[in-house]
Protein backbone atom coordinates (compact mmCIF):
# COMPACT_ATOMS: atom_id res chain seq x y z
CA UNK A 1 0.00 0.00 0.00
CA UNK A 2 1.44 3.21 -0.91
CA UNK A 3 1.44 6.40 1.39
CA UNK A 4 -0.70 9.06 0.24
CA UNK A 5 -0.71 13.15 0.99
CA UNK A 6 -3.65 14.65 2.04
CA UNK A 7 -4.15 18.29 1.18
CA UNK A 8 -6.62 19.28 4.09
CA UNK A 9 -5.78 22.79 5.24
CA UNK A 10 -3.78 23.79 1.96
CA UNK A 11 -4.41 26.81 0.30
CA UNK A 12 -4.51 27.72 -3.18
CA UNK A 13 -3.87 31.51 -4.14
CA UNK A 14 -7.14 32.89 -5.41
CA UNK A 15 -5.06 34.89 -8.45
CA UNK A 16 -4.43 31.67 -9.74
CA UNK A 17 -7.55 30.41 -10.93
CA UNK A 18 -9.07 31.62 -14.57
CA UNK A 19 -12.15 32.31 -13.29
CA UNK A 20 -11.25 34.65 -10.81
CA UNK A 21 -13.47 37.34 -12.66
CA UNK A 22 -16.36 35.22 -12.66
CA UNK A 23 -15.67 33.89 -8.62
CA UNK A 24 -16.18 37.65 -8.04
CA UNK A 25 -19.36 38.84 -10.40
CA UNK A 26 -20.93 35.71 -8.39
CA UNK A 27 -20.07 36.60 -4.67
CA UNK A 28 -21.06 40.49 -5.46
CA UNK A 29 -24.56 39.75 -6.50
CA UNK A 30 -25.03 37.64 -4.06
CA UNK A 31 -24.38 39.82 -1.64
CA UNK A 32 -26.58 42.24 -3.41
CA UNK A 33 -29.49 39.93 -2.70
CA UNK A 34 -28.65 39.66 0.32
CA UNK A 35 -28.60 42.95 1.20
CA UNK A 36 -31.84 43.53 -0.30
CA UNK A 37 -33.76 40.36 1.40
CA UNK A 38 -32.43 41.98 4.57
CA UNK A 39 -34.27 44.73 5.02
CA UNK A 40 -35.66 44.09 8.54
CA UNK A 41 -32.38 43.97 9.51
CA UNK A 42 -30.54 46.54 8.47
CA UNK A 43 -27.39 46.34 10.48
CA UNK A 44 -26.65 43.03 8.43
CA UNK A 45 -28.11 44.27 5.14
CA UNK A 46 -25.36 47.35 5.86
CA UNK A 47 -22.62 44.77 6.49
CA UNK A 48 -23.84 42.92 3.14
CA UNK A 49 -24.13 45.63 0.84
CA UNK A 50 -20.58 47.16 2.12
CA UNK A 51 -19.03 43.46 1.29
CA UNK A 52 -20.73 43.82 -2.13
CA UNK A 53 -18.64 47.15 -2.86
CA UNK A 54 -15.63 45.81 -1.87
CA UNK A 55 -16.17 43.02 -4.13
CA UNK A 56 -16.95 45.77 -6.75
CA UNK A 57 -14.01 47.30 -6.33
CA UNK A 58 -11.71 44.64 -6.46
CA UNK A 59 -14.02 43.65 -9.78
CA UNK A 60 -13.13 47.01 -11.35
CA UNK A 61 -9.34 46.92 -10.59
CA UNK A 62 -9.14 43.91 -12.31
CA UNK A 63 -10.90 44.81 -15.25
Amino acid sequence: MEKQYCKVGSVKPIAANADIITLLEYQYQNFLDKATTMQTNSKLGEFFEQKAQKIKKTLENLV
